[in-house]
């Protein structure tokens, strides 16, 4: 009796021991994921990781294939962080799988590809969504080549749709919840080309100043919005809702190079230089600068990993940037 108490004395010890230290070097793994380096520092944000609290659906067609595509939105487990479920293969929403692709952001992995991913993840980083399972199919069930579609050319469905099933505490495999953490910029940071740049300098808040320039297009002209960004009700009353644009002379050559095949007035804002804007009214006076703030966010959000803040605690400033020199700029921190 006594040496099988001692028996199971024994055996509760070595597996209490076994699983604490299973633990232990869980933990520290995770953290060894986030080694700072001489222009980042991880750092923990004292929240815990999320992922939606249900499942959400939203179908439309693509901006630039012009096919109809449904995005299907899961949860997901702490540190699995956010990625695309292309008939069960999987493409991290991470820079290591940026393909650069005119006038979008296009993530591939493995031949499957996934564009126009930027406006779906500026609303997932801005409302906190740090793990989500995405799967996008298109009428081909079998497409392993798709794109996201633009809505009404905002994030703003998306992030209602979001809010509809709201946000809920992570939990990995084990049941364990993880902390966020967030990149830190510990000194100026700066990428250009030609006249257009992305630069960054420390701060102890995420903040965005976005410029444009089209003096041929005086409705446009020059536009500059700043704010630091307050992720729930900043975003979604002063950036989620501004929509993407282009300029009316430009869309047949656009359209001449494969782009923009399901672009329409209700999807973008258009603007000739002549005549100014062809479907008014704007939801802002500096509609188009507020969307280049959209995009911007939905890029850096490519930062994030194992379920981490994509965007840099710092001072961002865009200056004439697109998809490709955001991307530039993710690459430098790296």
């Amino acid at each position: 009796m006594r040496r099988a108490a001692f028996l199971r004395r024994r055996a509760f010890l070595v597996s209490r021991s076994t699983t604490t230290t299973a633990m232990a070097l869980s933990s520290s793994a995770f953290h060894a994921l986030f080694k700072s380096s001489s222009r980042i520092s991880w750092k923990s944000t004292g929240k815990l990781q999320q992922t939606l609290a249900g499942s959400l659906e939203k179908a439309g067609v693509g901006l630039h294939s012009g096919e109809v595509a449904t995005v299907k939105i899961r949860p997901h487990l702490a540190g699995g962080g956010r990625c695309f479920d292309l008939r069960s293969r999987l493409v991290p929403a991470s820079i290591d799988h940026v393909e650069e692709s005119p006038l979008c952001t296009t993530l591939s992995k493995d031949g499957c590809r996934v564009r126009t991913v930027e406006h779906l993840l500026s609303a997932l980083e801005a409302t906190g969504v740090d793990n989500c399972r995405i799967e996008v199919v298109g009428l081909d069930a079998g497409d392993c080549d798709v794109e996201v579609p633009i809505l009404d050319g905002s994030a703003g469905e998306w992030v209602e749709a979001i809010e509809g099933v709201g946000l809920e505490v992570a939990k990995d495999a084990c049941g364990n919840s993880l902390e966020k953490m967030a990149p830190y910029l510990d000194e100026p940071v700066h990428v250009r080309r030609n006249d257009s740049f992305v630069v960054a300098f420390p701060s102890s808040q995420v903040h965005i100043s976005c410029g444009i320039n089209f003096p041929h297009v005086p409705s446009i002209g020059c536009q500059w919005f700043s704010s630091s960004i307050e992720y729930d009700s900043f975003y979604k009353r002063e950036i989620a809702p501004s929509r993407t644009f282009c300029i009316y002379e430009e869309v047949e050559k656009m359209r001449s190079s494969g782009l923009i095949k399901g672009g329409s007035l209700e999807n973008a804002l258009v603007c000739s230089a002549d005549k100014g804007w062809l479907n008014p009214p704007l939801r802002f006076d500096e509609e188009p600068c507020r969307h280049k703030a959209l995009d911007l966010i939905g890029d850096l959000s490519l930062f994030a990993r194992c379920g981490s803040q994509g965007l840099p605690v710092g001072h961002v400033v865009a200056y004439k940037s697109g998809h490709a020199l955001h991307a530039g700029f993710l690459r430098c921190l790296l």
